[in-house]
């Protein structure tokens, strides 16, 4: 006969609380014992604790780690979680009237979200530098390739040439928006939650943005109330990284197409080619396809934490804690497989520039601008313009010319059909115009591919990178400052018992 008298139930130990014992000792014991520190120190400051209550205190968590291989503990049940083993470790050098004074004016409610909220700070910060590591990528090859003709696709269709420096600038910008997204939702998780106690605060007066400032936090979350019911510094960090995802996805779905064979735009070195194990002539650049999973693989996780939040009570609940909090930092992981890889992989390819060349004439790409030249040079409007235009590329593809081969009576006859005289550029102005390199040099607006204004834009990129770096070194220099002040005065608490 089952025994339901005793706690826990040994099918709800090994369903739910072994897992999050196991989920606390792979990501936020540490954090546990930061939290302990800060708000200790912050104790005695108040007078809750004597100095020589605070030095025990200090002393006696110090010890009980030191004792302790906590990557090998295993979850018995004797305690409710990793929380009351500790305090129970504690209570044994202590005793339970000295080791409980640690607990006054908080709550496992307030820990726990100032816990997550570290461990996210930290996974923030981590994304953030691989992320930045990628953009810097990025903008040295699109420097480098600022010259180099690419075939830009709309509908899977060539449309328009353009250069791989712009086509990736293009990139750039995606990733310097979402830098900006993750740096929003880290300003939203950087916020800490000790003070709000169970949900209201308590009757002590404690001080919230000294044990804050302990811990490396820019501010205090000011509701106690919000501290522990709102779920919004998890879903926006989540969201933005599901954002840069989706991204990423089409980004990389551009590789695979760019690298296939009948493309063949973009040349993968056989460092990143697997080979057929039974077809000799196959070069597979499958770390486009793993980088396309693993983006999509990211996105799911991610997508997991918010539907996890869906729909739940505003209120404190378990539907944003240990279980969904471990679940979401596998997106993290796996998000940061794809930032590292396709770092590494874009500085490894390079363009077939014959093989774009080819394609461009092919596919009558630069058509778009001898309608427009036409315009400007023969005062006629663009849908006359365009009118020539479209006769001139039927006549291409039916006959295997480009703009480099046609015969200029071609031209000469639908511009007289269009327009009703003959135009006045001449056929070295007519053979320029439909060449790529002009098409490229001619767009030189705000944004445009010709090498003054990509070089323009490119720079803009990096001061803002730049500041993107500058912003995330800030939250990492108020950590580790944080990090040495408090150790320095746990270290002072526990020497001043010892009189050394």
């Amino acid at each position: 006969m089952n025994d339901f008298s005793k706690f826990p139930d040994p099918t709800y130990k090994e369903a739910v609380l072994a897992p999050l014992f196991e989920g606390v000792k792979r990501h936020h014991w540490r954090n546990l014992v930061a939290v302990n520190e800060a708000h200790g120190v912050m104790l005695g400051e108040r007078d809750w604790l004597s100095p020589a209550q605070l030095g025990a205190i200090l002393a006696a968590q110090r010890a009980v780690l030191a004792e302790t291989d906590i990557g090998a503990l295993t979850y018995t049940g004797e305690h409710e979680d990793f929380f009351f083993l500790l305090e129970s470790a504690l209570r044994g050098k202590l005793g339970p009237d000295l080791a409980g004074r640690l607990h006054t004016g908080r709550s496992r409610n307030d820990i726990d979200h100032t816990i997550f909220r570290m461990s996210l700070r930290e996974h923030l910060l981590a994304i953030l530098a691989q992320l930045e590591a990628l953009i810097a990528v990025l903008l040295e090859r699109a420097a480098a390739g600022a010259e180099t003709l690419v075939v830009a696709y709309t509908h899977g269709q060539p449309a328009q040439p353009t250069t791989w420096g712009h086509y990736l600038g293009a990139l750039i910008e995606i990733l310097l928006r979402d830098a900006g997204r993750l740096l929003h939702a880290l300003a939203t998780v950087d916020c800490c939650a000790l003070g709000a106690a169970a949900i209201t605060t308590s009757g002590f007066k404690l001080d919230r943005e000294r044990v804050a400032e302990l811990l490396g936090f820019s501010a205090v979350q000011e509701n106690s109330y919000g501290c522990i019911a709102t779920a919004d510094y998890i879903a926006e960090t989540y969201a933005s990284l599901k954002v840069m995802l989706l991204g990423l996805g089409r980004f990389i779905q551009d590789l695979n197409s760019w690298t296939g064979f009948e493309t063949g735009h973009l040349r993968v070195p056989d460092a990143f080619v697997q080979i057929s194990s039974i077809m000799p002539q196959k070069r597979n650049p499958v770390p486009v396809e793993h980088m396309r999973l693993l983006a999509s693989l990211a996105a799911g996780q991610a997508e997991a934490v918010l539907t996890a939040l869906h729909n739940t009570p505003f209120t404190d609940m378990n539907d944003s804690e240990g279980t969904v909090q471990e679940a979401g930092y596998e997106a993290f992981a796996t998000t940061g497989r794809v930032l590292t890889l396709l770092a590494a992989f874009m500085r490894a390819v390079t363009i077939d520039e014959a093989r774009v060349r080819r394609h461009i004439d092919e596919a009558c790409v630069t058509i778009t601008e001898v309608a427009d030249s036409l315009v400007r040079r023969e005062g006629i409007s663009f849908r006359q313009a365009h009118e020539i235009a479209s006769i001139l590329a039927r006549d291409m593809i039916a006959h295997g010319h480009s703009l480099a081969t046609i015969d200029m009576t071609v031209f000469e006859a639908a511009f007289i059909h269009a327009i009703g005289r003959p135009p006045g550029i001449d056929e070295a102005s007519f053979r320029e115009i439909g060449t790529a390199r002009h098409f490229v040099a001619v767009r030189d607006m705000l944004g445009g591919p010709a090498p003054s204004a990509l070089a323009a834009s490119l720079g803009r990129y990096r001061a803002r990178l730049a500041d993107i770096v500058a912003q995330a070194a800030a939250y990492r220099d108020r950590v580790a400052r944080a990090t040495v002040q408090r150790g320095r005065l746990v270290h002072a608490a526990i020497t001043a018992i010892d009189g050394t």
